[in-house]
């Protein structure tokens, strides 16, 4: 099902899947351009929850997906905006409440009030800022080597206080870059369920390593089917346990 949210900067598409009542996750996407990549396989991992009795929600973000709201005037904290206002008639309603994060959309499920935060491959704001990194120093060569602050010397004015960085045809604020430098993903100490689940290709502390493969690194959008009802499994599982 079409559905919406509103937020601060305007009205923002959200897709339904699974039943109308009971347990619901609301899902945080990749930032930037990997969320293209994965959309599909997230897409499969809903349909493969509802199929198990859990209900999702697939918000566009704002300054990600199809939102109209230009991603150069976009901080951290109006992203992560997105996954709470999108979350607040369902917790209104009284449903039990999680958020299932791919990659980097585990730094953005810290203002909703989730009652548990299920991760899988979870990127710390540093990392992905790495990540940006690496991208921009092999568009420029290696005629110039980036810095740590290396999105301010490569920044395009838009203001006085107001400047981007463009990434992979991102424009990105450097505010937003900054504010990358110190974000970490929700962690147990902080309240509620925290899982993590990693690929078994990656040997990062986690709840559960699966098998299965990368998207995010792959140059073409593509999916897992098989991948999509491991988690989907493991996730209608955990809310289970956690009394969903």
């Amino acid at each position: 099902m079409i559905d919406h949210y509103d937020w601060r900067g305007g009205r923002e598409a959200m897709l339904r899947f699974g039943p109308e009542t009971g347990p619901i996750v609301v899902i945080a996407m990749p930032l930037f351009e990997e969320a293209n990549r994965t959309r599909a396989f997230v897409v499969t991992l809903c349909r493969a929850l509802a199929a198990r009795g859990v209900a999702s929600a697939l918000p566009d973000l704002p300054g990600q997906g199809e939102s109209l709201v230009p991603l150069e005037t976009c901080s951290i904290f109006d992203v992560a905006e997105g996954i709470e206002r999108a979350s607040k008639a369902d917790w209104e309603a009284g449903r039990a409440l999680y958020s299932v994060a791919i990659r980097s959309g585990a730094i953005l499920d810290k203002l909703a009030l989730f009652s548990g935060r299920w991760h899988f491959a979870p990127q710390t704001g540093p990392e992905l800022l790495r990540d940006l990194k690496r991208v921009k120093q092999a568009s420029i060569g290696a005629r110039v080597l980036l810095g740590d602050l290396w999105y301010f010397d490569v920044a395009k004015p838009e203001g006085v206080e107001d400047q981007h960085v463009e990434i992979a045809g991102n424009r990105i604020s450097t505010s937003l870059l900054t504010a990358l430098s110190v974000y970490e993903p929700w962690r147990q100490d902080d309240g509620g369920h925290v899982r993590t689940v990693r690929l078994d290709t990656d040997r990062k502390p986690a709840d559960r390593h699966v098998p299965g493969t990368p998207l995010w690194r792959r140059a073409e959008p593509s999916n897992d089917p098989a991948l999509a009802a491991l988690l989907a499994d493991d996730i209608a599982a955990w809310i289970a346990r956690c009394g969903g």
